[in-house]
């Protein structure tokens, strides 16, 4: 692996991190009972997250051109297929650090509220305290946790579905126009644009399906008609869709590619 391909499954990597870790807002959320505030950054984390996947496109463009001029354009499915699969291995890496991401937004809320400023929040953050306070709440998910998944889930297997198809083409979508572009390199430029069209999809499953039914339990955990645990297990039971998500990104991401040039022919 060189150094850019490996810069390219670090960023990859920290976006998926940082959108898997967004889940423990909500949490943090029924936890305070901050709704709002919890939802605000949630928000802030899951748009950094997805305008992040923008960036993506200028290195792996970069990475497909220096390959066909090198003439190693062959190896660029294995290349794509290590980028997706960085995106898995961190998705993985966030489940087990919900607890963690649980106690440092339930402490972030609290400081927030008091201060009233998003920029002292990000500064202390970065303080010797600030550290001390992330070391502090460091905690992985144990087997108690694991175990408690075989109870009731608290949403249907459908939305767990909508979940993981819209992930699988929220990761696939920039990296499937682009090898799109390698495939049918008369239409590249059109074939990227078509990335717009695939996350807009996903966004759109998110919002219509999968928000409105996590916003509804919240509401009914502050009303008393659901307990905190089961609100913890949905949120950790779509945190593994998401992560299903990404594995089945896997296997889209060639038959994606291979739609994507084909349509940027006929556009």
């Amino acid at each position: 692996m060189d150094m850019q391909l490996l810069v390219i499954c670090l960023l990859t990597a920290v976006i998926n991190l940082i959108g898997t870790l967004a889940y423990g807002a909500r949490i943090a959320g029924v936890r305070t009972r901050r709704i709002a505030m919890s939802f605000a950054l949630f928000n802030i984390l899951v748009l950094v997250s997805r305008t992040s996947n923008g960036f993506l496109g200028p290195f792996l463009a970069k990475r497909i051109e220096t390959r066909i001029a090198g003439g190693g354009g062959d190896a660029l499915l294995g290349d794509f297929r290590l980028v997706l699969a960085s995106a898995a291995v961190s998705v993985f890496a966030g489940i087990l650090l919900v607890p963690t991401s649980q106690r440092l937004f339930s402490r972030a809320i609290g400081y927030f509220q008091e201060h009233r400023s998003t920029t002292r929040l990000l500064l202390r953050s970065a303080t010797p305290s600030g550290m001390r306070s992330i070391r502090q709440a460091i905690a992985f998910s144990g087997r108690g946790q694991l175990r408690a998944l075989g109870r009731p889930r608290g949403v249907g297997w459908q939305v767990l579905f909508a979940n993981c198809l819209a992930q699988a083409l929220l990761t696939v979508g920039v990296l499937a126009s682009l090898y799109a572009g390698y495939l049918n390199p008369e239409y590249r430029v059109t074939a990227s644009q078509l990335s717009a069209i695939v996350n807009g999809f996903a966004t759109i499953l998110l919002f219509a399906l999968i928000d409105p039914q996590l916003s509804v339990m919240t509401d009914d955990v502050i009303d008393g008609r659901i307990d905190e645990p089961l609100f913890r297990r949905t949120i950790v039971w779509i945190s593994f869709s998401r992560l299903a998500g990404t594995l089945l990104a896997q296997v889209m991401f060639l038959p994606a590619a291979e739609v994507i040039a084909w349509i940027a022919t006929r556009v």
